[in-house]
């Protein structure tokens, strides 16, 4: 589907579905609200889907979607630029962590070259879609086009679209992009209205005085784009990434197919914010899979409302945090698919 259709397809989450999970809650053989934030998902899960209760979310995949950032030769980031591509081979041969915890929790990994700067050899899982080789540089003009924007928010579209008609029940956000941190906190701050310091993190880790001009890189970015977040595809193109605008359409995509979809860190909850400017409904698909390190993450979080299952102070991204959080939210539907009411176990209420 187009951005358009993609739009008109995402629905708001079903009342009733909602209702009839949380009376099947209360059903269930144990206390009322023992299991925590787990009923509340799995409620908002059934919302989602329609039904109640849900359908099981699995098999699941994560999407890895790779760009490149001319913004790195701010330096912002001391990693060179051709680790992207670098990495990229690393998800395609399966050595990275998200592929080791993919295996882990049975989830299948794709990767999508939507921005990769060097050309890179095809793989049975990997995707060439590539708008441009990079982004430009977001402090001296627009990183992307309006048109390279919209071309990667359907690229996103697309491979949701693809992953779900596949059989996908489930999907995850993954990311990778030498520099990508700062286009994240540039989109973060312009959709939240948080300012440059607050959004703006140290990615792979940076020093103090790094840090502090990363920040002024954000500032400066911000200060010369008249952003709207009213117009999310203006903002996108201004500063974003090829991969945090194919994760917007990713996950807009999952919700216009009414499917959960994991958010992972920072480079996924910008990715976010900017979905939700695009649809508010969209929010009703996206789970928060962990809370980044990075301060920006947080910042996004709040501003959707979403809560984050797990908080082990990571910062990785790939869809690392997104992967181990799979397990817990198939838990949480698992509950309302195989846990006894209490008059179907002859166990007495209180």
């Amino acid at each position: 589907m187009t951005l358009e259709t993609t739009l008109a397809a995402i629905l708001p989450a079903d009342g009733e579905a909602m209702t009839a999970a949380r009376e099947l809650q209360a059903r269930l053989t144990k206390p009322a609200g023992s299991l925590g934030v787990l009923e509340e998902l799995s409620v908002r899960l059934a919302g989602l889907a329609g039904v109640c209760p849900p359908p099981r979310p699995e098999p699941a995949t994560v999407a890895v979607f790779a760009g490149d950032h001319g913004v790195h030769a701010q330096r912002v980031s001391p990693w060179p630029q051709e680790v992207t591509a670098q990495m990229v081979a690393n998800f395609v041969a399966g050595g990275a962590v998200v592929n080791a915890f993919a295996r882990q929790t049975g989830a299948d990994v794709m990767v999508v070259d939507v921005g990769v700067a060097i050309p890179l050899h095809g793989g049975p899982n990997l995707l060439d879609a590539n708008v441009r080789r990079g982004t430009r540089d977001m402090t001296t003009g627009p990183a992307l086009t309006r048109e390279e924007a919209l071309a990667a928010v359907e690229v996103g579209v697309k491979v949701a679209e693809t992953l779900v008609d596949q059989g996908a029940r489930i999907l995850l956000t993954g990311d990778m992009g030498i520099a990508n941190t700062t286009p994240a906190a540039a989109l973060i701050a312009a959709f939240t209205g948080v300012p440059a310091d607050v959004a703006t993190g140290r990615g792979t880790g940076i020093d103090d005085e790094t840090l502090t001009h990363k920040i002024g890189v954000v500032a400066a970015a911000l200060e010369r784009h008249a952003l709207d977040p009213a117009d999310p595809l203006g903002v996108l193109a201004a500063v974003g990434g090829l991969e945090h605008a194919a994760l917007t359409g990713f996950i807009l995509g999952a919700a216009a197919r009414r499917t959960p979809v994991i958010v992972d860190g920072v480079i996924a909850a910008s990715a976010a914010v900017a979905a939700a400017a695009f649809a508010p409904d969209s929010v009703a698909a996206m789970v928060a899979g962990h809370r980044s390190a990075e301060p920006g993450a947080s910042v996004a979080l709040a501003h959707l409302g979403l809560d984050p299952l797990l908080d082990l102070g990571m910062r990785l991204g790939e869809g690392s945090g997104a992967v181990l959080a799979l397990p817990v939210v198939q838990a949480a539907v698992r509950v309302l698919h195989e846990v006894a009411t209490f008059d179907s176990a002859g166990v007495s209420e209180k």
